[in-house]
C-alpha cells in the first residue's frame, strides 16, 4: 500500500502541537479506504500551510511575528459580521482617524476646510443631489488623503532609505489626493460658477 509524506509545518496558535500531528497523520495517510477524504483533509492542510496558517483551519498565521493573531474574515468573507465584529470595526476606524489627526499636518488642514466650506456647501446647493456633490467631493479628499498616509506609513515601516519603487508609490499616492482636489474645484465651479456669474451680471 503505498502512502506519499509532505512536511506541514505547526501552527503557533491556540492548538500548539496537536496541529502538527494531525496534520502529518494527514500527509502520511495511505490510499485506499475512505482515500477521498484523507486528500481532501491533505489538500485542506497541505493549502493552509503554504499560506502560513494552522493546518486545523483555525484562521491562525503560523508565522512568528503574528503569533496569536487571528486573520481578518477567517471564517469566511461571505458570512456577515455580527454586532460585535461591527464595533470592533468601527472602533479601529475610530483609531485610524485619531492616528491621522495626531501625525498628518495634511489631513488636519483638509478637516478644517471641510469643517469651513460644507455648511457653505449645504447652504448654497438648491437639491439634495446638489448639496451631496459639493459635500461628497470634500470627503472623497479626506478619504484619499487616508489612503496615501497609510502606504507612507507601510513604506516607512520598511526603512527610510531611498527607494525609486517607494518614491513613486509615494507619489502616485499624492497624485490621487490631487486629482480628487482638482474634482473638488470642478463640482464646486460647475455648480456654482454660472449662478455667480448670474448674479454679477444682473447686479
Amino acid at each position: 500500500m503505498r502512502s506519499t509524506t509532505r512536511r506541514i509545518e505547526p501552527c503557533d496558535c491556540q492548538h500548539g502541537e496537536k496541529s502538527a500531528p494531525r496534520a502529518a497523520l494527514v500527509a502520511r495517510a495511505p490510499h485506499g479506504q475512505n482515500g477521498a477524504r484523507v486528500v481532501r483533509g491533505w489538500r485542506l492542510g497541505l493549502r493552509n500551510a503554504r499560506q502560513g496558517r494552522c493546518s486545523l483551519n483555525c484562521g491562525r498565521l503560523s508565522s512568528p511575528e503574528n503569533r496569536g493573531t487571528r486573520v481578518a474574515d477567517s471564517k469566511g468573507s461571505l458570512k456577515p459580521r455580527g454586532p460585535r465584529g461591527i464595533w470592533k470595526a468601527t472602533v479601529w476606524s475610530l483609531q485610524g482617524l485619531r492616528a491621522a489627526w495626531a501625525v498628518e499636518s495634511s489631513f488636519r488642514l483638509e478637516v478644517y476646510l471641510f469643517c469651513l466650506f460644507a455648511p457653505l456647501g449645504l447652504l448654497l446647493g438648491q437639491s439634495a443631489i446638489e448639496r451631496v456633490l459639493l459635500v461628497g467631493s470634500m470627503l472623497m479628499v479626506m478619504a484619499a488623503e487616508l489612503l496615501n498616509s497609510s502606504i507612507e506609513a507601510l513604506i516607512e515601516r520598511y526603512g527610510a532609505e531611498h527607494h525609486e519603487l517607494a518614491g513613486r508609490a509615494k507619489d502616485m499616492g499624492s497624485a490621487a489626493v490631487f486629482v480628487l482636489m482638482m474634482n473638488v474645484l470642478l463640482v464646486w465651479g460647475a455648480l456654482l460658477g454660472p449662478r455667480a456669474w448670474q448674479a454679477l451680471a444682473s447686479g
